[in-house]
């Protein structure tokens, strides 16, 4: 037997008014992020991945956290290595929203946009963190009225991984700054001042250095280099033998001391278990690992 004719959950009118309290619902409840589109740099055909995302677009909008009692996840696990925080959160927003504030100026710029991505990255104001999405759900709640109303997104805590983030928003490109792999260089003298953001250059022979300024100490002639390469793709380093040039202010200057910095742990114990280390093994035995003869 066929359904009831005279009545009907998929009018467009119904349609348009269960979605219009979604929209208003999340303005109420939810919570001012920001999305971060993930722009593929140099994508592995063979493994799907790319090493150097960047993030240069970072669009405001209004998204529902569904967790109400804290994070999901396995919370901060202590480990012998340091602490470890798996936090994971689910957020939900309207389609109309996600279509006139995002997909509508990525299109613009000739990307494809149907949806929210995995990879990408959402950065909540609220306690400050990044989460990347990992799953889509496109159809929960399932069918309302007929209609799809909304994207759920569950995320994980983002975890850097040398991306590069040019947002213009402060907040967010300082992740850059604390945690990339860094190079720093010092000069006895600078023609001109190097400015951030900007891409250096150094020729070395038949390749050519160059890498991303994240700081420029002007007062101590310093400057903090981050994704940092060769052009022919192989490994090489800066040298003290040849200029640096920045193509943005046109400042030049030789390197005198080139240094790398790595903050990419702040809570690393190598120290703790090197000072510690006799008390666990002692190798004057002729078998440390199990019981003396």
């Amino acid at each position: 037997m066929a359904t009831n004719p005279y009545f009907s959950q998929g009018r467009k009118s119904e349609q348009l008014l269960y979605e219009d309290l979604i929209v208003e619902s999340l303005k109420m409840y939810g919570q001012d992020v920001y999305y971060l589109p993930r722009e593929l740099v140099n994508k592995d055909q063979i493994f799907v991945d790319d090493n150097v995302s960047r993030f240069s677009d970072a669009y405001k909008i209004e998204m529902y956290i569904e967790n109400t009692e804290g994070f999901d996840g396995e919370g901060d696990l202590f480990t012998k290595f340091g602490v470890e925080i798996r936090d994971a959160a689910t957020f939900i927003v309207a389609r109309r929203r996600w279509n006139s504030v995002i997909a509508v100026n990525e299109e613009a710029d000739n990307n494809p946009f149907f949806r929210p991505r995995e990879g990408d990255v959402i950065y909540l104001p609220l306690s400050q963190s990044m989460f990347q999405i990992s799953r889509v759900e496109t159809e929960s709640p399932f069918f309302q009225l007929k209609d799809l109303p909304v994207f759920k997104m569950r995320c994980e805590l983002f975890e850097y991984n040398d991306e590069d983030f040019d947002t213009d928003i402060e907040e967010i490109d300082q992740v850059e700054k604390f945690s990339a792999y860094q190079y720093v260089m010092t000069f006895d003298s600078v023609v001109g001042e190097f400015v951030v953001n900007e891409i250096v250059n150094q020729t070395n022979g038949d390749y050519v250095m160059s890498g991303e300024v994240v700081k420029y100490d002007a007062l101590n002639n310093k400057l903090y280099l981050a994704h940092v390469g060769a052009d022919d793709g192989l490994f090489h380093t800066f040298t003290n033998s040849a200029e640096v040039l920045g193509l943005v202010s046109g400042a030049v200057a030789t390197p005198t001391l080139i240094e790398e910095l790595q903050n990419i742990d702040h809570g690393a114990q190598n120290d703790v278990f090197d000072i510690f280390e006799s008390d666990f093994l002692d190798f004057t035995e002729t078998n440390p690992f199990g019981d003396p003869s």
